[in-house]
């Protein structure tokens, strides 16, 4: 139909006047991709491209350490996994998929 009015979240009928709810837009998938551009997903195996300084702590996880079973997630830090048996985030530009 030609004579309907767009208000943003529903639709209106000039000639009527009836009104009806929009479809909701899907959500978009979201895509994590790393260092080398390859597509992540959970259950992927990463390795460590540098040196990494924990963050409240001394401890320095070397550059080529691998992490088994990752979890994307949302936030700042798109990865969460266990190395050497400490739960951790990263962010996606530091890794390569395994």
């Amino acid at each position: 139909m030609p004579d309907v009015l767009d208000h943003g979240d529903r639709w209106e009928c000039l000639t009527c006047g009836h009104e009806w709810a929009q479809a909701p837009k899907p959500a978009e998938a979201r895509v994590v991709k790393d260092s080398c551009g390859n597509v992540l997903s959970d259950g992927d195996s990463v390795t460590l491209i540098k040196d990494l300084k924990l963050k409240g702590s001394s401890q320095v996880l070397k550059g080529g350490t691998k992490a088994k079973g990752i979890r994307l997630v949302d936030g700042d830090h798109e990865i969460s996994c266990k190395i050497d048996g400490a739960s951790i985030g990263l962010k996606a530009c530091f890794v390569r998929k395994a």
